[in-house]
C-alpha cells in the first residue's frame, strides 16, 4: 500500500512517496516532509513540503498546503500552493486555490475561485506555515 519510488521528475526535493490502492481510504491530518503521489481516497488536511501529485485514480477531499501540485485525479477543498498548480486533462477540481501559477490543460475541469499569490505572501507563508483559505478570506480578498 505504501511505497517509495524515485522517478526522474522527483527533482531536488527527494523521492516521491506513493500511497496506492483503489479501495484504500485514509482520513486525518497528514504532514509530509517530501513529495507525495496519491492513488487512493484521502480526506482531512494535508501539508506537503514538496510536490503533491494526485494520480488519475486519486480522490482527495481535503484542505491542502503544498509547494507545487499536479492534479490528474479528483480534488475537492481549499488549496494554498506557494509554487505551481497544474490541472491535467483528466483532473477535476472543485474548490478554491491560492497560488502563484495555475495551468489548466485542455479537458481539465476547475470550479472555484483562484487567488494570485503575491511574492511577499509566498515569503511570509513559508515562514508562518499554512493558512488554508476559508470563504471569509476569499470574499475579503475579492472585495
Amino acid at each position: 500500500m505504501f511505497g517509495k519510488k524515485q522517478p526522474e521528475s522527483a527533482g531536488p526535493s527527494g523521492p516521491l512517496l506513493t500511497v496506492m490502492g483503489e479501495t484504500a481510504r485514509l482520513e486525518g491530518k497528514f504532514n509530509i516532509a517530501e513529495s507525495i503521489q496519491i492513488e487512493c481516497e484521502i480526506a482531512g488536511e494535508i501539508n506537503v513540503d514538496g510536490k503533491l501529485v494526485i494520480g488519475e485514480k486519486g480522490v482527495v477531499r481535503a484542505d491542502v498546503h503544498t509547494a507545487d501540485a499536479l492534479i490528474m485525479g479528483r480534488y475537492e477543498g481549499n488549496m494554498v500552493a506557494t509554487g505551481n498548480v497544474e490541472i491535467t486533462s483528466t483532473g477535476r477540481v472543485s474548490g478554491n486555490i491560492e497560488t502563484d501559477s495555475l495551468v489548466i490543460s485542455k479537458g481539465g475541469f476547475f470550479n472555484g475561485n483562484v487567488i494570485k499569490m503575491q511574492r511577499t505572501e509566498i515569503v511570509s507563508e513559508r515562514r508562518s506555515g499554512p493558512s488554508l483559505l476559508d470563504q471569509k478570506q476569499v470574499v475579503k480578498r475579492q472585495a
